[in-house]
């Protein structure tokens, strides 16, 4: 009974504060540099690359729907991709994701 009193009184008050702050602050570090920044660099990427777009490039779209640009208007922010031989399809510009993959034939 005596060394609970003893360990009970030998405990600091709020002594566990600093430790659950320290923890707190490398929890949010691990999350900021394994989670926020990389996906911030990769909306950097993405935004680069809708405008560098240029007609002729192989592209894909936000649906997964692979083609060619063919026209850019940068005034409704729109590009026209052709999917098919004579098909063209009008798609906003922020739904250019990335470039599509070379194929082997």
């Amino acid at each position: 009974m005596n060394t609970i009193v003893l360990a009970a009184q030998a405990a600091p008050a709020g002594g566990g504060m600093g430790g659950m702050l320290v923890m707190m602050a490398a929890l949010f570090a691990i999350m900021y540099f394994f989670m926020i920044r990389p996906q911030q660099k990769r909306q950097k990427e993405i935004r680069a690359f809708q405008n560098a777009l240029r007609e002729g490039d192989k592209v894909v779209t936000g649906g997964g729907v692979h083609g060619t640009v063919r026209r850019i208007n940068l005034a409704e922010g729109t590009v026209d991709v052709e999917v098919s031989r004579g098909v063209i399809v009008t798609v906003d510009k922020n739904y250019v994701f990335a470039a599509a993959p070379v194929q082997n034939a």
